[in-house]
């Protein structure tokens, strides 16, 4: 303590004698600034263009390079191909048709050069009389401008990189990457690539695409006052609007033909004539072409974007090819079926919807969708009563005829995999991409219904239970938790009979479902269930779980499936098959994930046997009776609650491929316990698919399913046995040839038809659900195979 404070003692001492010193330097240096000698001022006047010099060197690196402005204006976008080779989807920036520059009016040329930049052909980039104008100007009140042709350029192409902030910096980053631009283009390229690039509302990009919104042409095209019309925009999209603006847009139409006749791309004889010319704008949206595959291009954009990140490539710019896994006759197919399925379904829909009882405005469900629609919203922001509100979208017939046009269409989601190596073979996420580019297949999460079940049974075989165990239809009672009691029922009283496991999951019995759910356990069904690939969504581990009460997608249902066609081993989902550069060279090639073992191959087959005979007997016997579908199959049905959702997942050796149906609104139904149900509902789409791809024989249908070979000592002495008193064998009878007749003749009347072959498609029959609306309303629903009973509510809230 006594040393530290002899030490401060000799800091103040030391402080004290220096002090006058640091004192009379500071008051010289203050004299200094007050009375600056020539050669300080020099020196101040010379670092200021030194410390502009050196923040201009220190931006160099951080605006675009050469190499990215040369990508830029060569854009060549990713080229996405099915598997067969067809093309299903470019992968472009934005809205946008290249053109050369001698595709486009010289007039456009003419009104852009005069307007903008009239020295353009003169400066390398940066006009450096403009800028001291426009500066000037600007410092005494007046705003302008000062930028080139070639820095607005640079402005569009990199906006995020120079920034858009009024700022020194943006504008000395603006600058440097004009320089650049020049530096690698001649004069037309940067024309062609401004003309090419800048935005033009509507999401239309370039000129083209500019020419036909407006005016319904090509660019090539333009007259003089459609170009002064468009290149008048380029001074404030929204402000000068020729569509909402009108008034505004002539205006700036005839400033620019005025430069045009200042700088002498125009007469004034003709200025005067046109100046009174009207706009005659002839306005069109320009939409992208979505492609035969648009949502699955959708989801491959994401994937893409994060691969070509990691990898240092451009999915705009530097001409990927990627070939997918889609095959393109698949896709046709499921769009077709998609299509049909979904306009005779819309039909019933509106017949259904189209009752006083259903929809009007003092319905207690109208009522909620106009309460939760944006305009209710929206009225009472402005002050209205919620009274007020829902009267004056009540009587608004153009608001009520849209919220139930929207809310009452159907929608459909289907998706296909080869389960041997999880190739995806068709997509379809709703019925029209542009209508509802919502993913029916990888968004939506909806109940699955009894086409969970094989969870259930998959697990009691996986512990030993076979297909011939019994158990009692009988009613159920299973407390789930404090006082409250789930009781599942099917829709009609409990025969009181021993039921064998295959039957029940055959018939899709709720009550046996749930019996045995009780006895493999709950949170087992639950991990078999992700195991076997449904491993985004949360599963509850309830009872009620047996019946498909967690919200799971349609993509992670059907790989789930593929898992049981490919005994019991699970593939991931695969899109792409490999990507390779523009001029073809292989980039990388994308294989099956590894395959997971998730049951044993006899478990799982004797699963997949089990729901054979939801085709051959249940509730999917549509497949064989009304689709001739004679090829080895088995599958699930599947309908939630009050028929809010359809299921349907068929499997066959090299294709497994499910559909989903409903509304994007759970509390929408079809409501019709017949076609609100999966067997009637989301079977057709399968069914429609699974026809066309046997019959073009895509998928074979000579292929079976073939119990595995049983191991060990046991299945030795067995195969021993068999071998010991196999009986011998018997040359077959020498066949004679038929001789070859010139015409077949007519089949006898009373000449028995030929019968089916077993894994031969039939001939094609008659589709019911194809036939007017008052036919379809009228069938009859005997004979169209057994029901499937929604699962009853859960009368304990967390059993839901």
């Amino acid at each position: 303590m006594a040393s530290f404070r002899s030490r401060l003692g000799e800091l103040k001492q030391l402080v004290a004698r220096r002090a006058p010193a640091l004192a009379a330097r500071l008051g010289s240096s203050v004299d200094a600034l007050r009375h600056p000698t020539r050669r300080v001022v020099v020196r101040a006047l010379l670092a200021l263009p030194a410390l502009l010099l050196l923040y201009v060197l220190i931006l160099i690196p951080f605006t675009p390079g050469i190499s990215d402005i040369r990508k830029v204006s060569s854009e060549q976008p990713a080229q996405i191909l099915s598997a067969d080779g067809r093309k299903l989807a470019e992968f472009k920036q934005s809205n946008r048709e290249w053109v050369p520059l001698a595709g486009i009016s010289p007039h456009v040329i003419d009104a852009l050069i005069a307007t903008e930049d009239h020295r353009f052909r003169e400066h390398f980039g940066l006009d450096w009389r403009r800028t001291i104008a426009a500066a000037l100007n600007t410092f005494s009140g007046d705003r302008q401008g000062g930028s080139t042709l070639t820095q607005q350029l640079a402005r569009n192409l990199y906006p995020e990189a120079i920034g858009r902030d009024p700022t020194l910096t943006r504008k000395i980053k603006e600058a440097i990457t004009a320089l650049k631009i020049e530096a690698v283009h001649s004069k037309d390229e940067i024309l062609e690539t401004y003309l090419n690039t800048v935005p033009f509302l509507y999401n239309a990009y370039g000129i083209e695409m500019a020419a036909r919104t407006y005016f319904d042409t090509s660019a090539d095209r333009l007259d003089v006052l459609q170009a002064a019309t468009l290149v008048g925009m380029l001074k404030g999209n929204s402000y000068y609007n020729p569509v909402l603006n009108p008034e505004r847009s002539l205006q700036r139409r005839n400033i620019v033909l005025q430069q045009m006749v200042r700088r002498g791309k125009l007469d004034a004889e003709r200025f005067d004539a046109l100046r009174e010319k009207p706009l005659r704008i002839d306005f069109e949206r320009q939409s992208e072409v979505p492609g035969p595959a648009p949502h699955f291009a959708k989801q491959l954009r994401k994937w893409l974007i994060a691969w070509a990140d990691r990898n240092d490539y451009s999915i705009y710019g530097d001409g990927l090819i990627v070939r997918t896994t889609i095959d393109s006759r698949l896709q046709a197919a499921a769009n077709q079926a998609v299509f049909r399925q979904g306009n005779a379904l819309q039909r019933i829909a509106d017949a259904a919807w189209g009752r006083r009882s259903a929809w009007s405005p003092d319905v207690d469900l109208v009522q909620s969708f106009i309460r939760e629609s944006p305009e209710y919203r929206a009225a009472i922001g402005k002050g209205r009563t919620a009274q007020q509100a829902m009267q004056d979208l009540q009587a608004d017939k153009a608001f009520m005829t849209a919220l139930k046009r929207q809310k009452t269409q159907i929608q459909i989601g289907f998706l296909a995999i080869d389960p041997r190596n999880g190739h995806v073979k068709a997509w379809v996420g709703s019925r029209d991409f542009e209508q509802d580019a919502f993913d029916h297949v990888q968004q939506a999460r909806r109940q699955p219904g009894s086409t969970f079940k094989p969870f259930v049974y998959g697990e009691a075989f996986r512990q030993g239970a076979k297909p011939s165990d019994r158990l009692i239809d009988q009613e159920v009672a299973i407390a789930v938790g404090g006082s409250e009691i789930w009781r599942p029922t099917d829709g009609g009283p409990p025969s009181g009979e021993s039921m064998t496991l295959a039957d029940a999951l055959a018939q899709s019995k709720n009550t046996i479902t749930a019996q045995l759910m009780q006895q493999v356990g709950a949170a087992k069904v639950a991990r078999l269930a992700r195991d076997m690939g449904v491993r985004e969504s949360r599963l509850e581990a309830v009872p009620s779980l047996a019946l498909g009460t967690s919200p799971v997608t349609l993509k992670e249902m059907v790989s789930a499936y593929g898992t049981i066609a490919n005994a019991g081993v699970y593939r991931e989902p695969l899109l792409v098959s490999r990507i390779e550069d523009r001029d073809g060279r292989v980039i990388e090639e994308f294989g099956p994930a590894d395959a997971e073992t998730v049951l044993k191959p006899a478990v799982a087959y004797t699963l997949l046997d089990s729901m054979r005979g939801v085709i051959d007997r249940g509730t999917g016997r549509a497949i064989r009776n009304r689709y001739g579908i004679r090829a080895d199959v088995a599958g699930k049905t599947g309908t939630t609650q009050d028929n809010a959702d359809g299921w349907f997942i068929l499997m066959h050796r090299q294709l497994v491929a499910g559909a989903w149906v409903g509304f994007n609104d759970g509390r929408v139904t079809l409501r019709s316990d017949h076609w609100g149900q999966g067997a009637h509902s989301a079977l057709p789409v399968v069914g429609d698919f699974f026809r066309n791809a046997l019959r073009a024989r895509i998928v074979d249908p000579r292929l079976r399913f073939t119990a595995p070979e049983e191991t060990g000592w046991w299945a030795r002495i067995k195969r021993w046995w068999r071998e010991l008193f196999a009986p011998e064998p018997v040359a077959a009878p020498e066949r004679r040839r038929r001789p070859v007749e010139a015409a077949p003749g007519p089949q006898a009347p009373d000449a028995p038809p030929e019968p089916a072959t077993r894994g031969m498609p039939e001939p094609p029959g008659s589709d019911p659900l194809q036939e007017k609306i008052d036919q379809i309303l009228r069938e009859s629903e005997e004979g169209e195979g057994p029901r499937e009973d929604s699962p009853a509510p859960a009368e304990a809230a967390g059993a839901r």
